[in-house]
């Protein structure tokens, strides 16, 4: 009878002594689960317990710390473009505007032909210029606001580059561009969507046009690698790693939108693909795998 006595009391302080370790453990975790919310640390949550379940559970908090931080990290950048966001689209509407009520004003107290013409001339420019802006805004909300590519098919992708290449032709001409092309014989078909895919070739034969220094290389290898290059004088590396980023321009090319390219590669990505840019050299070399 007393050995079922003190076996029970052995049970029973055990048990006390696994439950005041179980709740100082449960302390621990909760003031530093506090704490990594509050301060901006990598620091992982430290259990001075052994018991396996408690262990999973502080490994368990800082996995999802972790998704929280670059949910977070996500929250800041976003907003940070989207105030550079509005800043660089109000000064763009705002330049052509103002132009355009300067020049309608000098219209106004003109009947010189001659000056007429020219002012209407400008106001037209620049409400070309107002409307590019605002299609290309509207089309990357749209594009931005798909999770899923839309209708998809087997695609030619030999085919299909060859097509963009020869609609974009007297656009580079007028630049004084001679591409150099180089498509394998080897067929490449993919399952994308083809007027996404046919954006993505359009928008990087734009930027070509526009940063080229009258150059152009053109390749399709046998394996789906696309390389765009052309020697870009005036450009530097971190330019060159902005050029994806929304709204970002160089200072020469003004005119843009800025949302070519970043609307290129999110139509990539949506293909199963990827496209990268890097400045090698003096040549501005962007490559889309498919």
């Amino acid at each position: 009878m007393v050995y079922c006595l003190l076996c029970a009391a052995v049970v029973i302080i055990l048990l006390c002594v696994k439950i005041y370790l179980l709740k100082k453990s449960a302390r621990e975790i909760s003031a530093q689960f506090a704490d990594r919310l509050k301060n901006d640390t990598n620091n992982t949550i430290y259990v001075s317990s052994g018991d396996k379940d408690i262990r999973s559970l502080a490994e368990s908090l800082d996995s999802q710390l972790s998704v929280l931080r670059r949910e977070k990290l996500s929250c800041i950048q976003g907003n940070r473009e989207l105030k550079n966001a509005v800043t660089n689209i109000s000064h763009d509407l705002r330049t052509p505007l103002t132009a355009i009520r300067g020049y309608l004003d000098l219209a106004e107290k003109t009947d010189d032909p001659q000056k007429l013409r020219r002012y209407i001339s400008v106001i037209s420019q620049r409400t070309d210029a107002m409307q590019q802006l605002t299609e290309e805004l509207f089309s990357y909300s749209v594009i931005i606001s798909k999770d899923e590519p839309g209708d998809t098919e087997e695609i030619y992708i030999n085919q299909l580059l060859a097509e963009c290449i020869s609609s974009y032709y007297p656009v580079l001409t007028e630049s004084g561009i001679s591409p150099d092309i180089d498509l394998t014989e080897e067929k490449v078909i993919r399952t994308a969507n083809r007027s996404e895919l046919s954006r993505v070739f359009s928008n990087l034969l734009t930027n070509a046009a526009k940063y080229s220094s009258g150059d152009l290389e053109i390749r399709l290898t046998a394996d789906g690698v696309i390389t765009f290059a052309n020697t870009a004088d005036n450009m530097t590396s971190v330019q060159a790693a902005q050029l994806f980023d929304r709204f970002y321009t160089v200072e020469t090319a003004r005119s843009s939108t800025g949302l070519g390219l970043s609307i290129a590669r999110t139509l990539a990505e949506r293909a199963g693909g990827s496209l990268t840019a890097e400045l090698t050299e003096g040549r501005l070399v962007m490559t889309m795998k498919i």
